[in-house]
């Protein structure tokens, strides 16, 4: 791949949301670069979901798919590896990877994904994305029925078991310390009967993921079948940050309803810039993104 070539769009990222940018801009003709290691934050999940036409499907599945069908446009490149900078130039933007090569182009869009702060538990991590969930609608049907935990607390704690005791009865709020809840919002626990439990976890046991119980730091020992987690996340890049992209208060990148960052020539799509965390959400941003980019680069010599 020759770097002194001055590409339309660089993609950072090519999970759902750059490829779903990279077929925008390719049915464009628009001669684009995708950036990506090829290490979704996903990857341990075994099922994806509530995405028509692909519901069950692994996210290896539709992502390879995806891939083949963006690899039948001739202006759209890969490149694996993982890009670690990016700085603004005259013609608009070079990126860098580990490796120090360097590519230019007029437009970016990041697709770089988050990173979820699990906690150092035993079993957490290799639990995570299998039988310890972050969304009801990606994962609660799968587990509809089944004695539920949720590892949250406040606000949080009660927007999940909302939505989480339409799916099943069995539902325990785990605050891992002192609850922090108004008194109408305990009132609704009360009454809707999910139990608070302030002890610390120390482990969730598991059988390749498929959690069996929850360990208290008292000893107690408690089975579930599904366990709920309301973790912190950080950006996956610090590169849209370090190029002057704003966050919000939850930590994602300020956009507006076309992806456009307050960056000139940027555009950011998928998880780093919503709170639906979806597959389908990421395609959705991520075709926007890719055709908001195209026009712009129309507007920019029409």
């Amino acid at each position: 791949m020759n770097e002194n070539t001055l590409f339309d769009v660089i993609i950072i990222g090519g999970s759902y949301a750059g490829l779903s940018a990279a077929m925008s801009l390719g049915r464009s003709l628009r001669k684009t670069l995708v950036i990506d290691n090829g290490k979704p934050c996903n990857q341990q999940t075994p099922h994806s979901h509530n995405f028509l036409t692909q519901d069950g499907s692994s996210p290896s599945e539709i992502s390879t798919l995806a891939k083949n069908q963006v690899r039948e446009y001739e202006t759209v490149e890969f490149y694996n590896g993982k890009a670690v900078s990016a700085k603004k130039t005259d013609s608009g933007f070079e990126v860098i990877t580990e490796n120090g090569e360097k590519f230019n182009s007029k437009k970016l869009i990041t697709a770089t994904g988050i990173t979820d702060e699990i906690p150092d538990i035993k079993g957490f991590k290799e639990s995570w994305g299998i039988s310890l969930i972050h969304c009801p609608y990606c994962h609660g049907y799968e587990y509809r029925g089944k004695k539920t935990g949720i590892i949250a607390n406040g606000d949080r704690a009660i927007h999940l078991s909302s939505l989480v005791k339409n799916l099943t009865e069995d539902v325990t709020i785990l605050t891992r310390g002192k609850a922090s809840f108004t008194d109408e919002q305990l009132e609704k626990l009360v009454r809707n009967n999910i139990e608070i439990i302030e002890i610390e976890i120390t482990e969730l046991t598991h059988e390749n993921g498929y959690v069996k119980s929850l360990v208290f730091e008292d000893g107690k020992e408690i089975n579930f079948e599904a366990v709920y987690g309301a973790f912190p996340f950080l950006q996956h890049s610090d590169i849209p940050e370090k190029l002057g992209c704003g966050l919000t208060d939850f930590g994602h990148i300020k956009t507006d309803q076309f992806q456009k960052t307050n960056v000139p020539g940027l555009f950011v799509c998928g998880d780093n810039s919503s709170m639906m965390r979806a597959v389908s959400n990421a395609v959705m941003t991520g075709n926007v993104a890719g055709a908001m980019t195209n026009m712009e680069l129309v507007t920019d010599c029409f």
